[in-house]
């Protein structure tokens, strides 16, 4: 990882690549693992250090902070650093705090990949095509969510069952369309099937990986205890507070 990969990921978050490069980073995204993993990394930060240093004064002594151990630990020129915007500070604060070097007062936020353990699908469905079907689950259960989200919108062309809807949202969250999968979980949350409090955990991952700490932990509370992965909810209710 280095610091010009970050500041690719800052540019893409702020919208600030043209549709050439967009188009690229997404395409290595989905085929490059590990850059995969590091993007998710750095969501995770960005949105971390946006609820750490949201007021300008504190933006403004991190930057300064951060420009001493640019130098120390980076080894690149002052010139550089300070001609950054404050986000790609946050950049390559990102590296900092990975490596243990706590010089600001910093607060810990549970990361939602600790948390992000989709259960596999097995569908039964009827009524739908059967090669459709065994795509969407093959692709759902081997974590290539991209190829999955399209086949599960055309399985609900013909099948509009509660199964479908529950990982179709989970394929949306993965791929970071919240809009889109908070509907269909809060629609599931509203009924009383079997998905219900599925649809709150996941609500509330979804609030996680988007850094809205309040908002996850609101939901959380909400959860029934009966909820078979309540432990994981006392964890995340634990490491919010």
């Amino acid at each position: 990882m280095n610091e010009e990969r970050y500041i690719l990921f800052d540019q893409y978050l702020q919208g600030e690549l043209t549709v050439d490069e967009k188009n690229n980073l997404e395409k290595q995204l989905t085929e490059d693992p590990e850059l995969a993993s590091s993007f998710e990394t750095f969501k995770e930060m960005h949105f971390q250090l946006d609820n750490k240093f949201g007021l300008e004064t504190e933006r403004e002594a991190f930057k300064e902070n951060l420009g001493r151990i640019s130098d120390k630990y980076f080894n690149k020129k002052q010139s550089k650093v300070v001609s950054l915007k404050p986000w790609y500070f946050a950049a390559a604060a990102s590296v900092v705090i990975m490596f243990g070097l706590f010089f600001f007062d910093y607060k810990h936020y549970p990361n939602f990949e600790d948390y992000n353990h989709p259960e596999s699908a097995y569908f039964t469905e009827r009524g739908v095509s059967e090669e459709t079907l065994k795509q969407a689950e093959d692709n759902f259960n081997g974590k290539r969510y991209e190829k999955a989200v399209p086949l599960f919108e055309a399985i609900l062309k013909e099948n509009n069952s509660l199964e479908i809807q529950y990982f179709y949202a989970i394929s949306l969250l993965q791929v970071g369309k919240y809009v889109k999968a908070e509907t269909i979980f809060k629609e599931l949350e509203s009924g009383n099937s079997a998905y219900k409090e599925k649809a709150k955990w996941n609500l509330a991952l979804s609030k996680l990986k988007q850094g809205k700490y309040k908002e996850c932990q609101e939901i959380l509370q909400t959860i029934s205890q009966d909820f078979e992965d309540y432990d994981d909810v006392e964890q995340l209710l634990e490491e919010l507070n």
